[in-house]
């Protein structure tokens, strides 16, 4: 049996509580910027590179314009969320998800790395790392030592794509020495998250169902088991 070396999380919604905190931002974003948009595209492309979301929604908004005017549009709804988002978590309330924090000791006391990989850009990941002092003995690469609560940081905007892609997995294993992608578990909230895991070839790809996306939502996308929150995950590395 393979030995489960690293597990992936995802972070707003599943490491870090997300009270559609997110969804919010890129609705104020996209109302400053006389963006139309429809719900369900946003929650759809959660777990997504955020400007790639930006640029989808205006393709779809404008799809007729010249590639410039688009272009420009992004920018400026990219440039406005980003505000929103750094505003919001420099000032709000940032908590772990339920059971986290164990979860966290479970891995260590196990030896099991703990990744983190997010839709965010590296500035507003580092907000959140900062206000839950997980930020702690990383180094300039984002890889901890000493006694650091995570092993490693990959922000969207460090790699070639984001999710859905597996890039940010591949990264993490590369900067943890881990060669087989049948010794990491991949978690996540958004069909985004279960879709990385599985161009990746992790040995489970798992949702949790306390974040964005409900369990019938989940459900609909393949995975390898769908979880309460991520405190379930200790009957996949048993």
């Amino acid at each position: 049996m393979d030995k489960i070396e690293m597990v992936v999380f995802d972070m707003a919604g599943t490491t870090v509580k997300d009270e559609n905190e997110v969804e919010m931002c890129f609705v104020k974003a996209a109302e400053q910027t006389q963006l139309l948009y429809e719900r369900d595209d946003i929650i759809a492309m959660m777990g997504w590179s955020k400007k790639k979301v930006f640029e989808t929604l205006w393709a779809k908004a404008l799809p007729e314009a010249p590639n410039k005017k688009v272009q420009g549009k992004v920018a400026e709804s990219y440039e406005m969320f980003k505000q929103i988002l750094e505003d919001h978590y420099r000032t709000a309330t940032v908590c772990p998800s339920e059971n986290c924090i164990e979860t966290f000791e479970t891995l260590r006391n196990k030896g099991i790395k703990i990744a983190l990989t997010t839709g965010f850009y590296r500035e507003v990941t580092n907000i959140i790392l900062n206000r839950l002092g997980w930020d702690n003995n990383l180094n300039s690469e984002y890889v901890g030592y000493g006694d650091s609560i995570i092993d490693i940081s990959i922000a969207s905007d460090e790699v070639e794509a984001g999710r859905p892609a597996p890039f940010m997995i591949q990264k993490a294993m590369k900067l943890m020495n881990i060669s087989n992608p049948s010794n990491v578990i991949n978690i996540g909230d958004t069909p985004s998250d279960l879709l990385s895991g599985y161009k990746a070839n992790c040995k489970y790809s798992l949702g949790v169902c306390n974040g964005t996306h409900t369990r019938e939502q989940l459900a609909e996308l393949p995975n390898d088991g769908l979880l309460a929150d991520i405190g379930e995950i200790k009957n996949f590395i048993s």
